[in-house]
């Protein structure tokens, strides 16, 4: 479960910081994940922490974000407290917004 979680912070957090048009690649090196839009994330336990203050911890199948923010995980679906969704089939999540990210092992890449 703490793989799906740091997943979803990843792909969460990374996904409110991009820019409609902007395509952004994350690497994942251990607990420590860099992505190209200069943003990083740090895991530890249960918690995750960016390079612009942001944390968040997850509990059980839900997650929440300093910001006020919760996710909260139901099979293969995420509800957020915003009004988005995303769908994770395999290796790639779509998001109610016509965003998608794919992983490949270590790297996410996300349009």
């Amino acid at each position: 479960m703490k793989v799906i979680a740091f997943w979803v912070v990843i792909a969460f957090g990374c996904l409110g910081a991009v820019q409609a048009s902007a395509q952004l690649s994350c690497t994942n090196i251990g607990n420590q994940t860099f992505c190209n839009n200069g943003q990083t994330f740090q895991q530890l336990g249960n918690q995750t922490f960016d390079n612009r203050g942001n944390s968040w911890q997850t509990l059980g199948n839900t997650t929440f974000g300093s910001d006020g923010s919760t996710y909260q995980r139901l099979g293969n679906q995420t509800f957020d407290n915003r009004g988005n969704s995303w769908q994770t089939l395999g290796n790639t999540t779509f998001g109610s917004n016509g965003r998608t990210c794919q992983r490949f092992g270590s790297q996410t890449f996300c349009n």
